[in-house]
């Protein structure tokens, strides 16, 4: 998937240069969406994908194994581990959408391109358990990724004009992740510190009494 949507990159890229103007301008896009968009409740079974699979092919309501099809009362039936299966690929390339221009801005070489794609998927599949364990910890890492994808997109509208170093690049995209874990730990030892005050009914910093 990924591979035919950097090879169609790859294509346009070489043979209009203007096709960069517009990833840039969807990454800016994308980033101001991200940066306003407010936490929402997830429901899976209004996927898109989801509900067009359930209308063609009726769904078991608890797995069968590891089995993605089953067959009851000679009819065929999807299984829940289809479904999920579905939405994880639909999500997949909902992240090729973004990732796949942003790395069009650092270098338009087809084998880097996928190979760093590869490399990016391999770690993060890995440490999704990690970062879905600390996530809540990291309120301001949203914005931070909001920040990088509009500076990646204003880069790609810019190169006509002005080619930024790779180091420039790099230092800013580390300066803006590095600012945003640390004012997202910064802000979690602050609330830990209030209630731990509020639990043992110590003053605020105001010098008010915290009452019971």
């Amino acid at each position: 998937m990924r591979a035919a949507l950097i090879g169609a990159g790859s294509y346009l890229v070489k043979q209009f240069q203007w096709v960069l103007l517009l990833f840039g301008a969807f990454l800016v896009y994308t980033g101001v969406k991200m940066a306003r968009q407010k936490a929402h409740t997830l429901h899976p079974e209004r996927n898109l994908l989801v509900r067009l699979l359930k209308r063609f092919i009726p769904v078991t309501s608890e797995y069968r194994g590891a089995r993605f099809f089953t067959r009851e009362n000679g009819k065929l039936w999807a299984t829940p581990l289809l479904v999920v299966l579905i939405v994880v690929e639909a999500s997949d390339l909902m992240f090729a959408i973004d990732s796949v221009p942003a790395i069009f801005a650092v270098t338009q070489e087809p084998f880097l391109v996928y190979t760093s794609n590869v490399f990016a998927i391999l770690g993060l599949r890995s440490l999704y358990f990690l970062l879905a364990g600390v996530i809540d910890r990291f309120r301001y890492l949203k914005l931070g990724l909001s920040a990088l994808l509009v500076f990646v997109g204003f880069k790609m509208l810019l190169l006509e004009w002005y080619k930024m170093p790779i180091t420039v690049s790099l230092g800013v995209i580390a300066g803006v992740l590095s600012l945003s874990i640390l004012a997202s730990l910064l802000a979690t030892r602050r609330d830990l510190s209030t209630r731990e005050k509020q639990a043992t009914g110590q003053p605020r910093a105001d010098g008010e009494p915290v009452s019971g």
